[in-house]
């Protein structure tokens, strides 16, 4: 793999996460209403789950996910309705007073929901088997590109994903109205049931 090649998957994968999409909507949702150490225990979460795919990616298993209608119609429509849970409870709770999550393990709830998303996103698994073997010389060793472009894409949705909390985090001291922070995160909630319904209409293409 040449340099080049590599610095234009880069891109190419920055590019597409800087899309707005599932993972955005539930970070921002999860640093305004509960703070930013939640929301990079959540990014930890998503970037496993990233990780994970990008694995299952170099043995083959998406190439089978892809091939399988049932089983990529399983995850799609687990990972629509789990978008729309989220977004309800969400909304539920918006009336809710703005409380920093317990210290310790308690942020590991927001860990899982981050790796479950990305586990139930179809497309994450597309992804792989679509956009980055274009990407992989085929003389060189497959098995050893495929980590390292799958590293690569990580690494670009974790940085995203961590400035995503980090700015959302940093708008927490202007919610402590209730009114105003009760609007916001329905806002949220709502965007984030607009992109479930975006992501069943995407995924089924």
């Amino acid at each position: 793999m040449t340099l080049s090649a590599w610095a234009l998957f880069a891109l190419t994968s920055t590019l597409i996460e800087l899309t707005p999409g599932p993972n955005m909507a539930y970070l921002a949702i999860v640093a305004v209403s509960q703070g930013r150490k939640p929301g990079y225990a959540a990014v930890a979460g998503v970037s496993l789950g990233l990780a994970i795919v990008g694995v299952a990616a170099a043995l083959g298993v998406a190439a089978a996910i892809n091939a399988s209608p049932l089983l990529y119609q399983v995850l799609r429509w687990g990972g629509v309705f789990y978008l729309f849970w989220l977004a309800y409870e969400g909304w539920r709770d918006a009336n809710e007073e703005i409380e920093h999550a317990p210290l310790g393990s308690s942020n590991m709830r927001y860990f899982w929901r981050g790796l479950i998303t990305n586990l139930l996103n179809p497309k994450a698994a597309v992804f792989y088997v679509a956009v980055l073997p274009g990407f992989v010389e085929p003389s060189g060793g497959v098995m050893a590109q495929t980590l390292v472009l799958s590293t690569t894409y990580v690494a670009a949705a974790t940085g995203i994903h961590l400035a995503i909390v980090t700015a959302a985090g940093a708008m927490r001291p202007l919610l402590e109205d209730p009114r105003r922070s009760g609007l916001v995160r329905r806002g949220l909630s709502g965007a984030l049931a607009l992109i479930a319904v975006w992501f069943a209409w995407k995924t089924g293409a």
